[in-house]
């Protein structure tokens, strides 16, 4: 008797789970999406540990376990296009995919032509090399110096305005480089060919734990990180699937277990776009 009422009780819970489900997946059907049946994202896996490709050439990280939850829980196919930064906007303008997973820093420019969830807070440290030769303290001990940072993105944005406020200030200007990679970035720090990289907090702690770098300066700049969708279809079911993570605790675990920093838990996330308050 006992075994059966078990039995009983675990179908009842898998009809029920299944039940709890089945409408986000039939939902999923009827978005405006590039693939039906599949969400298509853009992602630059080349910011670790956020998203990387791991020595057998798979995706691999917070974002990319991320984005697949969210497809699983719409009941989609997770397709993953691995990209230039540089062409994630372009790519969601013109339909080539329906999101980009890569911690699109959030702007009210990029919301009056996309739709965005902030759904991560994020800010940009200076990485040196390990012992810190040139004792680099603040912003302004990088002033003269060679400072490397990936192309197109946030972390550009930010050392180029921190350079034109300390140049109006009187200090030398950043020798700015670019490269098209983070990776790329920090093996220019490793061979000596820069004096610093600015990269995410969470990427320049990577290569912190690595041992061969260190950061000088963290928390700089700090603004939330989204996912970033063509159509506010799929921008709607993808919050409804983030906020229920969050009341299961499927957020808290992917956040805590990759050291990302969460959103303030006193509210719900929010979809912000084009015609959204």
């Amino acid at each position: 008797m006992k075994k059966g009422m078990r039995y009983l009780v675990a179908v009842v819970g898998f009809v029920g789970l299944a039940a709890a489900l089945l409408p986000a997946a039939v939902e999923a059907q009827a978005l405006p999406l590039v693939k039906a049946g599949e969400l298509t994202a853009a992602t630059n896996a080349t910011i670790p540990p956020y998203q990387f490709v791991d020595a057998s050439g798979k995706l691999q990280g917070m974002r990319i376990e991320m984005g697949e939850e969210i497809a699983k829980r719409l009941g989609l196919k997770m397709t993953w296009i691995n990209v230039g930064f540089e062409t994630h906007i372009p790519g969601l303008q013109s339909g080539r995919w329906d999101a980009s997973i890569t911690g699109m820093f959030f702007t009210p420019e990029r919301a009056k032509i996309l739709y965005m969830i902030p759904y991560e807070y994020q800010a940009i440290s200076i990485a040196v090399p390990k012992g810190n030769p040139q004792k680099i303290a603040s912003t302004k001990d990088v002033a003269g110096k060679r400072v490397a940072v990936e192309i197109g993105g946030y972390e550009f944005r930010q050392i180029t305005a921190i350079n034109d406020e300390q140049v109006k200030a009187g200090e030398k200007p950043i020798e700015i480089r670019t490269f098209s990679t983070f990776a790329d970035a920090f093996q220019a720090l490793r061979a000596g060919q820069v004096d610093a990289v600015v990269s995410v907090d969470v990427n320049a702690k990577y290569y912190q734990d690595r041992g061969n770098f260190e950061r000088a300066i963290s928390g700089l700049r700090g603004s939330p990180a989204t996912l970033a969708f063509r159509n506010k279809e799929v921008g709607l079911a993808v919050l409804k699937v983030l906020n229920d993570m969050r009341k299961d605790g499927t957020y808290d675990k992917f956040m805590d277990t990759w050291g990302a920093a969460k959103m303030p838990a006193d509210k719900p996330l929010e979809l912000k776009g084009p015609d959204m308050p």
